[in-house]
């Protein structure tokens, strides 16, 4: 069996990753919001750590099979771009920031990067859901 075979299972492997960070991002957000410590546990950011690896992993696994160079594929550069951004907002609504009115902020901005980065890869369109309104 080739790496190439294997392809609908990595996609499926990065999709479900994908889906189960963001749930557990979004838990632990709301947690932090409320107040609790159970988001911030050792055990659960080593368990977000190694979520996000195999997410990682299953999506330069699908690169490598499509012989693509994200960075020349505009919809996946975005991708990257976004990626980054909801890193950075996500770090500091769970922790960086000072009050809870900016936690909560960044939690939401993070939220709706998450979420555009889910309609770009969807669209495979750089533009996102954004692009079904463009005219050509």
């Amino acid at each position: 069996m080739t790496v190439s075979e294997l392809y609908p299972l990595i996609r499926w492997t990065h999709i479900s990753c994908v889906l189960a960070s963001g749930t557990l991002f979004a838990a632990r957000g709301a947690g932090v919001l409320l107040g609790s410590q159970w988001g911030m546990t050792p055990t659960v950011r080593r368990f977000s750590y190694l979520l996000d690896t195999a997410l990682l992993g299953a999506a330069l696994l699908m690169l490598y099979i499509l012989d693509l160079n994200p960075f020349t594929v505009g919809w996946l550069s975005t991708k990257i771009a976004l990626l980054l951004l909801y890193i950075v907002l996500g770090s500091f609504a769970l922790k960086r920031a000072r009050t809870a009115r900016a936690k909560l902020l960044f939690f939401l901005a993070s939220l709706l990067c998450f979420a555009f980065m889910l309609t770009v890869a969807r669209a495979h369109n750089a533009l996102g859901f954004l692009s079904q309104f463009m005219t050509q």
